[in-house]
């Protein structure tokens, strides 16, 4: 990765692994200590997959030497606690579940030079393996580990376990009732796969375990029987979705079609419609199969490129198919489109190797059509293709007398364990369920009585399924899989585990501390409740009174002709229409905490207070503002000089348009300005990575096969894939550019900067019918900040739903933001009122809208920056033709040009609003001055929306997308031309 000052990644120094094994399941914890090579502190990032079965249990943190425990909450609530906390200099901690059965570690700070420790814990339920059990434990930790050290622990077993894999055969010494082995290694390395499998016996009788769990006692049943599997009949038409993404790349492709292999051998005789799913679905080819021979398919599949998203919903059944066999990860990341449903009589099988995956979806959407989940497994050759040709075991009554909420696993019960989960409600219970086999119906009864055997992972396997059972309709279970995230302490796609260094953070935050803090929780919330409970200054007041400066802006006359540059002064209080004087406070403590920034309506153009961030950042001490956001102080940094002239360049390929002598606003007919037709060009974008000029020199049929050939040197970059899409469409090869722009999705599982980078280039592209989909994940990721409301309803927008878009963007206006969103809400507003006016009489409901907000300002120039980097500064500059620039230290220009208060604190955006145009050419520079991110940076991603007669129904918009690498560089990113009368 390409990164900021050389900086290296924080890597993983060390792993210790314990495994302890009770019956059929296990809990293993993995402590890892974390360092830092660099000289700032960082926050470090551990992505990292679990097998099936398995769940995270527990997650703590080193504080001041001690680890400490995570606790449950709201999956977006937790993130929005670590990212305020950490803006703050604290250390938090946060375990996220992603996609599918993939999670991610956050911790802050790693000290420069120094290290970190975490503590994962993961409980299981073992696979059968023949008669006895199997625990797999996964060992690819990458690059290598300067310590290593493994110890495991099989408790009740009748004899010594086997092992295999990545540490060959252990040593295992017998101990009170079990064995036990230990592992010490330096300098580890384990590759990608790496893993150790652990063979132990298991009993042949029915067996069940019980747990006291907050005021429930549950109980979970082993149960072995006949894994007898029966052939079934076969299809004579099969649809073959194959799962073509980026992500299909990382299965075992070999090992799947080995299985197939077998599969259609088996069939001897059938039609095979194989179809590619990724950003898009291709058209299905049909194959016969001949005794068994499906070579010519095989060699097809084998040339798949693995490329683009996974859209894997985007596809439709088709008549004469028996029965379709989807193979994928189950990783969907792209569209709106809904699973289809099939038709009555068709099976869904889903068949998966990878390690990274959704296996709950897969399930879910296998056997609602009666069809299963196949895992392929590379040590057990053969399991795939025979799950895939019989029928096995079928659960068809669970009921008992003493207890309630009973689940089942049948995928155990078809490798010869059905395991029973629930909650008793008598002392003692009696569990009936009946296996149907090869057409036999065979009842089992079993008692759990008073005196079985504890467990401390009953409950949780009980909470397992039943996840399990809510997330296969996540959208109708979200409050459900939320409270039970919470009350077992698990990370789902609704909670996650959270730690806090200090305990008034947890008062702060209303966060229920871990069991050793709770005491002083509940003093120091008694004692302070009152104060947290008090809120700020109503918001839509505030909103009220700076939309009504901004109105008085708008209504002024500015003359058009060149004038020496004005001193920048203070605002005169004597004026009544403005803001009067504002309070700045000094402090040799406080950091930084909000921009304030005041217009004189009333004096001369250009007599503004500066951004106070910009003066705090030539003061010898920070300045403290009222409105409080918790920002750490910035690094220090050298005073802003002022920005360089920027030479005037030939415009790109122009845009015309006429802007519109009035509007239809909201609540009133105001009048923009006057200018004749003009133009908006964008500077085109030139990157100057090493793949570049390859890429430019080559013909445009070679250019798609020269991406494949330069991606695995860039394959986690996301400006790689912008580059190449960009160069692709320009080529006029859209399909392919589109793929490629795709794996956006594709790089991070639930990035939401990535993400709203993918959804601004597809609105750029003209496709708000895909970016809708991604603002709405990045709204349920982060419905804290205010861009991700604002983001969604331009994507509406764009996607022709005007009352959906103005329901997001009011949502930026009543909520209370933190302080370092400056002037969102003036900006959404105006892109409210601008929406209204446009949408046809009677389409949007503006009922529930404060009237004194309906009012549409249009404007004959409007330029917004956006970026994609939290905790960046990004600044906006326009040149205007009288030489003049409007930026942060200069707001309001001669002829009326006006910038938005200055965005500090990450994303933007930042907006330069005209009414009037003088003729002439207007330069947009997007300039990078700095940043405070906790991370390993590479380039930040800008996007820049340039609009003429905006608010008017002449509109005319243009998008552009560029990158800015480092402090101090600056971009001319695009031009206005106004020509005179």
């Amino acid at each position: 990765m390409e990164t900021l000052n050389g900086e290296r990644p924080v890597r993983l120094q060390s792993v210790s692994i314990a495994g302890a094994v009770s019956g059929g399941m296990a809990e293993t914890t993995v402590r890892m200590v974390f360092f830092n090579p660099n000289g700032r502190a960082l926050e470090g990032h551990l992505h990292f997959p679990l097998l099936e079965g398995q769940q995270i249990s527990a997650f703590a943190l080193d504080i001041d030497g001690k680890l400490r425990p995570a606790v449950p909450v709201e999956k977006s609530r937790g993130r929005e606690i670590l990212e305020a906390v950490e803006r703050r200099g604290i250390d938090p901690g946060l375990l996220e579940r992603t996609e599918g059965n993939n999670f991610r570690l956050r911790v802050y700070p790693i000290p420069a030079q120094g290290t970190r420790t975490v503590e994962v814990k993961y409980s299981e339920t073992l696979a059968r393996d023949g008669t006895g059990w199997i625990y797999r434990l996964p060992l690819a930790y990458g690059e290598r580990v300067r310590d290593f050290g493994l110890s495991l622990q099989v408790n009740g077993a009748s004899a010594a376990p086997s092992t295999s894999g990545a540490l060959g055969e252990l040593h295992f010494e017998g101990m009170r009732n079990g064995y036990r082995a230990q592992v010490a290694k330096q300098d580890y390395t384990g590759a990608a796969n790496a893993a150790l499998a652990l063979r132990l016996p298991g009993s042949a009788q029915p067996q069940a375990y019980v747990q006291q769990f907050d005021g429930e006692r549950y109980f979970v049943a082993e149960i072995p029987v006949a894994a007898r599997r029966v052939a079934r009949k076969l299809p004579k038409v099969v649809g073959l979705l194959w799962d073509s993404s980026g992500s299909g790349a990382n299965r075992h492709i070999d090992a799947e079609l080995a299985e197939l292999d077998r599969y259609f051998k088996a069939l001897g005789r059938a039609e095979v419609r194989l179809q590619r799913l990724r950003d898009r679905p291709e058209a299905a080819v049909a194959y016969q199969i001949e005794r068994g021979n499906w070579s010519a398919l095989r060699k097809d599949l084998l040339s798949t490129v693995y490329d683009g998203a996974s859209a894997l919903a985007d596809w439709q059944p088709q008549r004469g198919v028996d029965e379709y066999l989807l193979v994928s990860d189950g990783l969907l990341n792209y569209g709106g489109a809904k699973f289809p449903v099939l038709a009555s009589g068709q099976r869904l099988y889903a068949m998966n190797s990878a390690a990274s995956a959704d296996t709950g979806r897969l399930a879910a959407l296998a056997e609602r059509s009666g069809g299963q989940l196949v895992q392929v497994q590379a040590d057990r050759p053969g399991a795939a293709a025979e799950m895939l040709l019989t029928d096995g075991p079928q659960l068809h009554d669970l009921h008992a007398d003493g207890a309630k909420d009973l689940l089942a696993d049948l995928s155990g019960a078809r490798q010869g364990m059905l395991r029973v989960a629930g909650k008793l409600t008598q002392p003692s219970a009696q569990v009936a369920l009946t296996i149907v086999q090869q057409g036999k119906a065979t009842e089992i009864k079993l008692a759990v009585g008073e005196k079985a055997p504890l467990h401390p992972q009953a409950a949780l396997v009980w909470a397992g399924y039943k996840l399990r059972e809510l997330e296969a309709e996540f959208d109708l279970h979200r409050g459900a899989i939320r409270r039970l995230g919470a009350q077992f302490g698990l990370p789902t796609r609704e909670t996650s585990l959270l730690v806090l260094e200090r305990l008034d953070d947890y008062v702060r935050y209303d966060v229920t501390p871990p069991a050793e803090l709770l005491a002083d929780y509940e003093k120091m919330k008694a004692r302070f409740g009152a104060q947290l409970a008090q809120r700020r200054v109503k918001q839509l007041d505030d909103v009220v009174r700076r939309f009504q400066q901004k109105e008085a802006w708008w209504n002024k006359d500015y003359p058009k002709e060149a004038a020496a540059k004005l001193a920048q002064v203070l605002p005169r209080t004597d004026s009544g229409a403005g803001l009067g004087p504002i309070k700045v406070t000094g402090s040799s403590v406080g950091p930084l905490r909000d921009v304030v920034v005041a217009e004189d309506i009333g004096a001369a153009p250009g007599n503004v207070i500066a951004n106070a961030t910009n003066a705090a950042r030539r003061a010898s001490a920070p300045l403290a503002f009222e409105r409080a956001p918790e920002v750490p102080a910035p690094a220090p940094v050298s005073p802003r000089p002022p920005p360089p002239p920027a030479p005037f360049s030939a415009p790109a390929p122009a845009l015309a348009y006429a802007p519109a002598q009035t509007s239809a606003p909201a609540s009133a007919t105001p009048q923009a300005g006057t200018a004749g037709a003009g133009t908006i060009s964008m500077k085109k974008w030139s990157a100057n990575a090493p793949y570049i000029a390859r890429m430019k020199a080559a013909s445009s049929d070679a250019l798609y096969a020269i991406y494949l050939d330069e991606r695995p040197s860039w394959s986690g970059s996301s400006a790689f894939y912008l580059d190449v899409a960009d160069m692709l469409i320009e080529r006029g090869q859209r399909d392919l550019g589109l793929r490629v722009l795709s794996n956006l999705a594709e790089l991070e599982l639930e990035n939401r900067h990535v993400l709203r980078i993918l959804g601004y280039r597809l609105l750029q592209a003209g496709l708000p019918q895909l970016a809708v989909p991604l603002f709405e994940q990045v709204l349920l990721l982060a419905g804290e900040e205010p861009q991700s409301y604002r983001d969604l309803g331009l994507a509406y927008a764009a996607a022709g739903k005007p009352q959906q878009a103005v329901d997001q963007l009011y949502e930026v206006v009543l909520r209370p933001w933190d302080g370092r969103f400056a002037d969102i809400e003036l900006i959404a507003l105006a892109e409210m009122n601008a929406i209204i006016a446009a949408a046809p009489k009677g389409t949007v409901d503006t009922g529930r809208i404060d009237g004194r907000l309906l009012k549409n300002l249009p404007l004959d120039l409007r330029a917004v920056l956006t970026w994609d980097a939290d905790n960046s500064d990004m600044d906006l500059w326009v040149t205007d033709p009288n030489g003049e620039r409007c930026y942060y230290a200069q707001m309001i220009t001669v002829q009326g040009g006006r910038i938005s208060r200055d965005f500090t604190g990450g994303y933007g955006p930042e907006e330069f609003s005209l009414r009037k145009a003088k003729p002439g050419k207007y330069q947009v520079h997007a300039n990078f001055f700095g940043h405070r991110q906790q991370l390993v940076a590479g380039a930040t991603t800008v996007q820049l929306r340039l609009t003429t007669a905006f608010g008017t129904p002449d509109a005319k918009e243009e998008m552009v997308t560029v990158r800015l690498t480092g402090r101090g560089s600056t971009v001319l990113v695009g031009e206005f031309e106004v020509p005179g009368s």
